[in-house]
């Protein structure tokens, strides 16, 4: 028979196990909360009657709004192209595999079989769709890694999506997005993929050099570049320090100064994120130190020969590791206004431990009466909240005008000299 009256010792211990086990279990469920976006349902936000966001379109509209820098990514499984290179996909590679991981969460594509390609993008036209009517994004292809001969290296290549993907689902989904082409210079038919891509609505071309073995300022570009320029394609590339991509030793390819060899046949040059991160080798004076990639982007956009083709884009700089001065000086610097182009970054706006919204309010660069809608904003829709989150960014009075974030005449509209590709 149970004794009635348990040891008084023995009580006292599962009641403290049970509290260590709560304990743990609630601190477990604390972390994942901080850590992981719940990516909740868009359609059901609730902040219909928020102040905060009906700020956001103020002055805006939302038919000239297309987010200019949009990952469109995939592991493959949809049979469709997009793929992951192998250390991604391999938890002996812990670092590369979290990573993969954070950018599935954030992504709302988690790795239920079958399925991942598609619901990344149905998650990213259903936010897309969520905002008022109008608003697109700009998806991007990415072209392998290359060797210098030209040829492509798909085990040195973190993740691959090519033309043809990004043609398609920007097809299949025309009120939502729009696509840019990704075309490696060394190709021996670069200019023949270029042409190509162009005649079936390519609206720019993306590069991040690190990670796909691209010297900006190799002879090798310059029969691309003289492509981009005569037909008025704008190229987007990284600049400054790359942290989502397996760069190693080609970092050195994202100083802005190699840019000037593009800028000066007469390409539009978008720099991505404002080179707001990392240092360079100040090419200009041999022998000095290191100095800011965002001071060298300075440097370019302050020379008044390039104010025609030279601009950036604002991705990614509210990020935590971007400096707070690097957004004071984005914000203040008002003649750089009318080149300065909105994109997310996405799916990075939604992990949640890369901005951190306390932080920005401390630097005074953020209300602090917005935050609570900007929380919720950000765990219906990560798109949107990146957006809402630049159109409240306040420095002494310094904001960003409602024309960085219409960027689709940068897109649409060609230079009259620019020359058609060929069908």
């Amino acid at each position: 028979m149970d004794n009635p009256h348990p040891n008084p010792v023995r009580r006292r211990f599962l009641k403290t196990a049970v509290l260590a086990v709560a304990s743990i279990a609630g601190a477990a469920a604390a972390r994942q909360r901080l850590l992981f976006n719940p990516c909740l349902n868009p359609s059901n936000m609730p902040l219909a009657q928020s102040p905060w966001l009906a700020q956001v379109w103020q002055g805006l509209d939302p038919a000239q709004v297309w987010d200019c820098h949009t990952h469109l990514v995939g592991i493959g499984d949809s049979g469709r192209g997009p793929r992951v290179g192998e250390k991604l996909m391999n938890p002996r590679h812990p670092v590369l595999y979290v990573q993969r991981l954070f950018y599935m969460n954030a992504g709302v594509a988690a790795s239920e079989p079958g399925t991942v390609d598609e619901k990344y993008v149905r998650r990213l036209a259903s936010l897309t769709r969520s905002m008022p009517p109008g608003v697109k994004a700009v998806l991007f292809a990415f072209d392998w890694y290359h060797g210098d001969n030209g040829q492509p290296v798909p085990d040195l290549s973190t993740f691959y999506v090519p033309n043809d993907y990004a043609r398609q689902v920007a097809k299949e989904c025309p009120d939502a997005f729009e696509w840019a082409a990704s075309i490696h210079p060394y190709r021996p038919d670069a200019v023949d993929q270029l042409e190509a891509a162009v005649a079936q609505g390519a609206r720019a071309v993306k590069w991040l050099p690190a990670a796909q073995n691209i010297n900006p300022d190799s002879p090798k570009c310059d029969a691309f570049f003289a492509a981009l320029a005569r037909l008025a394609i704008p190229l987007i590339t990284h600049c400054g320090e790359e942290k989502a991509a397996q760069a190693a030793s080609l970092t050195h390819f994202g100083n802005p100064l190699h840019l000037r060899r593009a800028l000066d046949a007469g390409v539009r040059v978008v720099v991505a994120h404002c080179a707001s991160y990392g240092s360079d080798k100040d090419l200009d004076h041999p022998g000095t130190r290191r100095a800011s990639s965002f001071d060298l982007f300075a440097r370019l956009m302050d020379r008044p020969e390039w104010r025609e083709n030279l601009f950036g884009d604002i991705s990614a700089i509210t990020l935590r590791n971007r400096k707070p001065q690097v957004l004071k000086t984005l914000l203040e610097r008002e003649s750089w206004h009318r080149r300065l182009l909105n994109g997310s970054d996405y799916p990075l706006p939604g992990i949640l431990p890369l901005i951190s919204l306390p932080r920005l309010v401390r630097h005074k660069l953020l209300p602090a009466d917005a935050l609570p809608d900007l929380l919720t904003l950000r765990q219906h829709n990560a798109l949107y909240f990146d957006l809402a989150l630049k159109r409240m960014l306040n420095w002494q009075g310094h904001t960003f005008p409602a024309h960085v974030f219409e960027t689709r005449a940068f897109f649409e509209t060609l230079p009259h000299e620019a020359q058609p590709a060929a069908a």
